[in-house]
């Protein structure tokens, strides 16, 4: 951002890895581009990370900053996709400046926001699972723990999940082969707006 006219675009791109979330950087901080006339906030995105890997994309806010105008972007990435980069937990992110923080920040309240009322589990989960390993990434994505028999209950109720052919092989632990689903969905869609998934206490 070279004067205080200019307008920089950056991604908070996160996924889901085990049981936590990552956020993509690049070099030392979130990858981010400038703003060229004559092209498109999705346009720059695209030159600073490979969008066409990106699940689900959004614009998160737009900040005026000291050195110019700074939009971001959340972009969230299916287990089972690949986007080139460093991926670093969210709980053991480097020195980052305080707006990229704090855009980090933005990027998580939105997403944990909107996995209470909408179908988004679909852009950070694998294309198919079993009940178990998608409580993992709602575990990741939420911050805390997850009733797996809770979250198939809801998540059927309201028509997001169906099953799928075949089942999964049991671990090394043993157990019955797991049933296996799927999205309805891969588009985003508010499936119950008055709801709110809390913490236990």
């Amino acid at each position: 951002m070279a004067d205080s006219t200019s307008h920089a675009v950056v991604g908070v791109v996160l996924r889901a890895a085990g049981d936590h979330l990552e956020v993509l950087l690049a070099d030392d901080g979130l990858p981010a581009a400038p703003l060229e006339r004559g092209r498109t906030l999705e346009q720059a995105l695209a030159r600073a990370v490979d969008t066409t890997r990106i699940a689900h994309l959004e614009q998160l806010e737009t900040r005026a900053l000291e050195r110019g105008v700074v939009t971001a972007y959340l972009g969230l990435v299916r287990r089972d996709d690949e986007v080139e980069g460093r991926w670093v937990r969210v709980r053991r992110l480097p020195q980052l400046t305080p707006a990229e923080s704090s855009f980090i920040g933005a990027g998580l309240s939105r997403l944990r926001a909107k996995l209470s009322y909408t179908n988004l589990g679909f852009a950070l989960a694998p294309s198919t699972f079993t009940v178990s390993e998608l409580r993992e990434v709602y575990v990741a994505a939420l911050g805390h723990d997850v009733s797996a028999t809770n979250l198939q209950r809801v998540l059927v109720r309201r028509g997001v999940l169906e099953r799928v052919d075949g089942r999964r092989a049991p671990g090394r632990t043993g157990g019955r082969p797991a049933a296996l689903f799927r999205f309805a969905s891969d588009r985003l869609e508010v499936t119950d707006e008055f709801a709110a998934l809390r913490p236990p206490r």
